[in-house]
């Protein structure tokens, strides 16, 4: 096992209650990937995903893998409300958890009468998409003939009059305009889009199941920060006799008459196995294998992902008010500028750009209850180091400055400040520019899947975010359960029942 994200690990602990040996082989110095841990003086803060939607893929590889469930390994709560919006006109919505009847009449007491019902007419329409797409996204291998996922759009668009001529939404862009018809409304549903680096003007309509997602599975989150979720993870791959190698780079995947037959490592050392799973960056994987391609001609091609996330970490005297969102997004007033200057190339900066703010209610965050940890992230542009101290700083004001809408006296509470870059994540994860995959979707002629779990190199699979079903945590875990079933059932598996 070349990685020790959680994708990766999810597929080490599946093989090993499988049967097989399982050595992992990490680059760095811990487990992870990208689901890191900040300390300094007391604060603790997640610089990775701050919550967990879709647990069930967890509560069935911690089910499948030993005799604890999930919840005895993990303190997982349910976040309600299940997010705060503060939209540029000044609009502040409160969403609830898991609850389409709430959502509706909250959209609808915020926005103005009908708005709600707007959105939770799209929340069956979408579903519609989710069960036409859960399985061959999430549950199966790729598709031999994965071009079919793209032909056609899963998303049943509501048919749109304009100057005689009948149209459907191809995008999301388009969804919100035509179906929606507020502009808060567009810009809740972009969000979902904008937080997975998606750009919702070419994102296909079927993308209406990240917002469905959340709705229909709820918001979670689990104490002391989602990297307890990979502790976790990582301590039941030991109960399974799962060895972890740190600080040990693979150079080299061995090749013998066409097949993956084991490692070299940085160090020399030659490791030879039955099968080998990298857990890595498309371009970390090219650099690793010696003699063939990775990728067969019939495969889906690795898409370019253009961003990546900038991440604020504020440790605040005075404690979290009572009452306070685990989650406020507040949305840019510069919408086409930011999503310009994130996909087409534009230059420069939005002084405001769409945050997202973390404010976990957990004590094992803060040194004591008169102090409070909070977490800001923005969508940015993957690229190279953006490490200089003034580049830093702006960066910074800027997303403080935005969370100031949400955060009255955010300022005044201030004690410091860390910031993380795509650099840094380019060193957690060796992904280019620091880039952060996104879920596989279907249409869009089949632009929007990954790679599949297979390879063109017999005995080698790929596992985690660059390769089916795609980027975030739910798709992680799956793409551990697929490759454990490709290689324990072999080629005619077919996925979870």
């Amino acid at each position: 096992m070349i990685g020790a994200g959680l994708g990766a690990m999810a597929a080490a602990a599946r093989l090993a209650v499988a049967g097989h040996r399982v050595v992992v082989y990490e680059r760095t110095a811990t487990y992870g990937g990208a689901v890191g841990r900040f300390e300094r003086d007391g604060f603790v803060f997640d610089t990775g995903p701050g919550l967990l939607p879709l647990p069930a893929v967890y509560r069935d590889l911690f089910l499948k893998t030993g005799r604890e469930p999930l919840e005895k390994c993990v303190d997982l709560v349910q976040v309600d409300p299940a997010a705060r919006h503060v939209f540029a006109d000044g609009t502040d919505l409160l969403l609830p958890n898991a609850s389409r009847a709430g959502v509706v009449a909250a959209l609808n007491t915020a926005l103005g009468p009908g708005a709600g019902d707007r959105w939770g007419d799209f929340l069956v329409r979408a579903r519609e998409a989710w069960d036409r797409t859960r399985r061959p996204l999430l549950e199966e291998p790729l598709w031999p003939n994965w071009r079919m996922l793209g032909e056609r759009e899963p998303y049943p668009a509501v048919p749109h009059k304009r100057l005689l001529r009948t149209r459907r939404a191809r995008t999301l862009a388009e969804v919100g305009a035509w179906e929606l018809r507020d502009p808060r409304l567009t810009a809740l549903l972009d969000s979902h889009a904008l937080a997975y680096g998606l750009d919702p003007r070419a994102t296909p309509a079927s993308a209406a199941v990240l917002p469905y997602m959340e709705h229909a599975f709820g918001t979670w989150y689990v104490r002391g920060g989602i990297r307890e979720l990979a502790r976790a993870l990582y301590e039941r791959c030991l109960t399974r006799k799962v060895e972890f190698v740190f600080d040990a780079e693979v150079t080299g995947i061995i090749e013998k008459d066409g097949r993956a037959t084991g490692v070299d490592l940085a160090d020399g050392t030659v490791t030879e196995a039955d099968f080998v799973v990298a857990g890595v960056a498309p371009e970390v994987l090219g650099r690793v294998v010696q003699q063939s391609a990775v990728r067969s001609d019939g495969d889906v091609p690795p898409r370019r992902v253009a961003t990546s996330r900038l991440t604020v970490l504020l440790a605040l005297r005075g404690g979290r008010p009572e009452g306070t969102a685990h989650r406020t997004v507040v949305h840019t007033e510069e919408r086409e500028s930011e999503l310009d200057l994130l996909f087409g190339g534009a230059s420069g900066a939005v002084a405001q750009p769409t945050v997202t703010v973390l404010r976990p209610d957990d004590p094992a965050l803060v040194p004591d209850i008169d102090h409070e940890a909070i977490v800001l992230t923005s969508t940015v542009p993957a690229e190279p180091d953006r490490a200089e101290p003034e580049a830093l700083g702006r960066d910074a004001e800027r997303l403080i400055t935005t969370a100031e809408r949400a955060v009255p006296g955010l300022r005044d509470r201030l004690l410091w400040h860390e910031v993380r870059t795509p650099a840094d994540i380019a060193r957690a994860t060796g992904a280019e520019g620091g880039a952060i995959p996104a879920p596989a979707l279907a249409a869009g002629d089949g632009g929007w899947l990954h790679p599949s779990n297979s390879t063109g190199i017999p005995g080698l699979f790929t596992v985690g975010g660059w390769s089916h079903p795609g980027g975030g945590l739910p798709h992680a875990g799956m793409s551990g359960a697929l490759v454990a079933g490709l290689i324990v059932e072999g080629p005619e598996f077919r996925g979870s029942q």
